[in-house]
């Protein structure tokens, strides 16, 4: 059936990953703790954008006491420009209970690991594997595209058994490396077997793979039917005083909580509407403002920004503050200053 030559894939992933593996600085240290960080930013970000982050933060917060102790607004700094905000606060939340509960010393096992907070089966198997050597499977959308091209399976990879399903599949045959099997699995599908057009002309599995023997890979994996993201307008005012720019916090709950932001107004407000709105906060621009248009795209929303850019004098605005470089402003924000 389907499995039957699992082995002889995995033996040809193996030879291709000892000889092209990537060389990444989180790796070869079987470092728990440089695991967890490098996996939790690797979720929902490219490798090569997580590298100058990783370093930063390993050089601010090199052990699971550092970040335990660390401040949350200092945290949310050394994240900034990486996104998905909530996985930085998890990531403390993970380390105190790592300190105050285990002594500083993270469990070896993927099933006390997934007892810790923010840490979900596929950063389990990663830790238990790479870290401690337990035969664990970190069963990502890598993993899956991958093993659904490589059988032409068809089943919905969004829907938990079919994950379930795969990652008991795999467990049963991680065998002597099973650290270095998910790493490759990880490159695999990071270098060759791309979502758009894979590279199946350099992969060392295309002879064994279905979807490259057949042409179906744009068919694999099945994801469902994508929901369509929420549309949002919003004016955003780039107000600008030398080399600082107003901001305030934004609140505890909801996206982008307890970061930091530029006023903005819900919709694409009127030019008429621009000027009364800088009356209410207390600004007078020096010289003509000017419009240009932004868009940032979250997980579940799409904001389409009409940015009023102006320079104003350095007055004490009510709610707000004049930005030091110490306050984290998402990248949302970022984008309109540029």
């Amino acid at each position: 059936m389907w499995y039957t030559a699992f082995m002889e894939f995995t033996t040809a992933l193996m030879a291709w990953y000892d000889r092209h593996k990537r060389t990444l600085p989180w790796r070869g240290t079987g470092d728990a703790y440089a695991v967890l960080v490098s996996e939790i930013m690797l979720q929902q970000t490219r490798a090569a954008a997580v590298i100058p982050y990783y370093g930063r933060f390993m050089n601010e917060l090199p052990t699971v006491e550092a970040l335990a102790a660390c401040d949350e607004e200092r945290l949310l700094k050394l994240w900034e420009g990486l996104g998905y905000y909530s996985r930085a606060r998890n990531l403390k939340k993970c380390a105190l209970a790592v300190v105050n509960e285990h002594e500083g010393r993270f469990p070896d096992s993927a099933e006390e690991l997934k007892k810790l907070p923010g840490v979900g089966p596929y950063t389990a198997g990663a830790i238990a594997s790479i870290a401690f050597g337990e035969p664990e499977p970190a069963v990502d959308g890598n993993v899956l595209r991958v093993l659904a091209r490589l059988f032409e399976d068809g089943a919905d990879v969004t829907r938990q058994p079919v994950r379930d399903r795969w990652t008991d599949f795999l467990r049963d045959r991680m065998g002597s490396r099973p650290g270095d099997l998910n790493q490759a699995f990880m490159d695999l599908g990071s270098l060759i077997c791309l979502p758009k057009s894979p590279l199946c002309h350099s992969c060392p599995l295309s002879s064994l793979c279905g979807a490259a023997k057949h042409g179906t890979w744009d068919r694999f994996p099945n994801r469902g039917e994508k929901k369509p993201k929420r549309q949002e307008d919003l004016t955003v005012f780039a107000v600008r005083s030398g080399d600082s720019f107003l901001i305030r916090r934004r609140g505890e709950r909801g996206l982008l909580s307890g970061l930091y932001e530029l006023p903005n107004r819900p919709g694409h407000l009127s030019r008429e509407d621009i000027g009364q709105a800088l009356t209410e906060l207390g600004v007078r621009p020096v010289g003509a403002w000017e419009i240009v248009t932004r868009e940032h795209i979250f997980t579940h929303v799409i904001w389409h920004m009409q940015v009023v850019r102006l320079t104003a004098p350095q007055v004490q605005v009510p709610g707000y503050q004049w930005y030091t470089g110490a306050e984290p402003l998402p990248e949302a924000f970022m984008k309109c200053l540029r």
